[in-house]
């Protein structure tokens, strides 16, 4: 796992974890990024220094990364973030079919959150599914 910090083109900064630095580049060239904060679709890593430690020893002696408090702004969509993921399934790429299985009362209703292309959103909206996107990508998608 690697930890980066990430900035987008207007100025919000959060840290995300990815599986290696591969994957981030990956990600990166996918377009599957997006600012925490905006949802700018203009996220690059931030400057950093790196964490270095000589053993496992001096691990434990090893001074936090200082930061800048989180926004209020910031503070809020994690809020969000955690009530969503504590009270809802995630389904992934099968939102639509879920949402629209629920809708049609094919299957029982609950909370789901998962992924949609924006021509799925819009006609899931125009047949009258109730939907709201969110602020920020799934912690699944982005691993």
């Amino acid at each position: 796992m690697i930890q980066y910090t990430l900035k987008c083109d207007k100025g919000h900064e959060a840290d995300s974890w990815f599986k290696s630095a591969g994957a981030y580049d990956a990600l990166e060239r996918a377009g599957h990024l997006s600012c925490a904060v905006c949802g700018s679709a203009k996220v690059s890593k931030a400057l950093m220094a790196p964490r270095v430690t000589a053993s496992k020893k001096d691990e434990a002696q090893t001074a936090p990364v200082l930061r800048n408090p989180a926004s209020e702004v910031e503070k809020a969509l994690a809020e969000l973030r955690r009530k969503v993921e504590e009270s809802s399934d995630y389904v992934g790429d099968k939102f639509v079919t879920e949402a629209r299985a629920m809708h049609l009362g094919e299957k029982p209703e609950r909370s789901i959150y998962g992924e949609a292309r924006l021509d799925q959103a819009r006609e899931l909206i125009e047949d009258g599914v109730p939907l709201m996107p969110l602020p920020f990508r799934s912690k699944q998608k982005l691993t």
